[in-house]
């Protein structure tokens, strides 16, 4: 157990059996009444984000989180198989625990798995992932970087808003946080 003063980001805690991460949390002191602390919580399973405000110096419980690199493999329909980058042990890990972050994956890449007793709970993608554009419409000379975007097809499925002069072929950086179009990769 621990207090809610002593709240990080990044922490898994445990409310009503689910096991949530902090994505952000601000303690407040208001002029009247105790101080209390405001927090956006990440629920691991589902990946709804949910705000809870807890009183300052709350009991709330911490769980321990361990972290391993994993290799993404391949996927057999409804089935991702990643592999231990130490121990090379491999596991199958469920289409439903991956959620949207599925097509943001392309083989061989390294991610984070999270465990919990020796059992996975999620997956982590690096901050950002460079990927191939296989089908855009075709970029007009004379289109620059104005602020137009044009949907595009990325080599794992995935389809984003990308900038007018992209083409079919360019490889592009997406934000695996927000599944957007950051910027061209040089090659």
């Amino acid at each position: 157990m621990t207090t809610t003063n002593d709240l990080r980001t990044g922490m898994v805690l445990e409310i009503d059996g689910e096991l949530y991460t902090v994505v952000e949390f601000l303690h407040v002191k208001p002029g009247k009444g105790g101080a209390f602390v405001r927090t956006k919580l990440k629920n691991l399973s589902t990946g709804r984000v949910i705000d809870k405000t807890f009183s300052a110096g709350e009991k709330v419980k911490d769980v321990r989180i361990d972290k391993v690199e994993m290799q993404y493999l391949y996927n057999a329909g409804d089935e991702y198989y990643f592999m231990n980058n130490e121990t090379f042990d491999q596991i199958a890990l469920p289409a439903s625990m991956l959620e949207d972050i599925a097509l943001l994956m392309k083989e061989n890449m390294v991610v984070t798995v999270q465990m919990r007793e020796g059992q996975p709970i999620a997956v982590e993608l690096p901050t950002f992932v460079d990927l191939k554009v296989v089908e855009t419409a075709p970029g007009v000379k004379g289109d620059t970087v104005s602020g137009g975007t044009k949907p595009a097809t990325l080599e794992t499925g995935k389809v984003i808003q990308v900038p007018l002069f992209i083409e079919a072929g360019t490889v592009v950086r997406v934000d695996t946080r927000t599944g957007e179009y950051v910027s061209r990769v040089q090659s």
